[in-house]
């Protein structure tokens, strides 16, 4: 299999046609989610959370929506041009890259939503799993050129997570399998949801 660029994200996620694949998105699913992991994290009303790889913002609209003083950021700048557009008070936006800390010990919350965490190292899509990177390739033609993109996801092992989290000085203190934030179970969960807090 050909190489995926390693900054393939910065491209692809740039593109009208990113937004396009993606727009039927579950908004309902979105609410209940967030939701349900405010209600368990119960932070207090000021509370400042960060929503890194934000996107155009959904998720850090809905926690807006519950009273947060919310930031999201995200390498798109289409993205946040678009997040921008529902800025108010307690909801701000910046396009900044998630590898770089972003104003450091200024948040109380950090939430990194829906697979951003392992991008690093007619619709066509088609999934490969390679030394343990998950390769999503969408091809599709428009306006008679064609396109190719490929997302790529590393499949961490538990064990693997487990080291990186404590690398990073965090605790992990739950691990649950879907939005009703039950008990992961390997091999039935529908994903995997981490909450994790500052080791002590």
């Amino acid at each position: 299999m050909k190489k995926c660029n390693e900054n393939w994200f910065s491209d692809w996620f740039n593109t009208s046609y990113y937004h396009l694949l993606y727009k039927d998105r579950n908004e309902s699913e979105a609410n209940f989610f967030i939701e349900n992991i405010i209600k368990h994290l119960d932070p207090k009303s000021d509370a400042r959370i960060l929503d890194v790889a934000c996107g155009k913002g959904r998720h850090s609209h809905i926690i807006n929506q519950l009273g947060y003083n919310v930031t999201g950021i995200d390498l798109s700048k289409n993205s946040i041009e678009e997040a921008k557009k529902k800025e108010n008070e307690k909801l701000n936006f910046a396009v900044h890259d998630m590898r770089e800390a972003f104003k450091s010990s200024s948040f109380d919350y950090v939430f990194n939503l829906f697979t951003s965490f392992g991008y690093f190292n007619d619709h066509k899509i088609s999934k490969t799993i390679e030394n343990s990177v998950i390769h999503k390739k969408i091809d599709f033609t428009d306006h008679g050129r064609y396109y190719s993109f490929t997302e790529q996801v590393t499949a961490f092992s538990k064990k693997e997570l487990e080291q990186l989290f404590e690398n990073s000085k965090l605790e992990i203190t739950n691990w649950f399998g879907n939005y009703k934030l039950e008990e992961f179970e390997r091999e039935s969960s529908d994903r995997l949801i981490i909450v994790a807090k500052k080791a002590s």
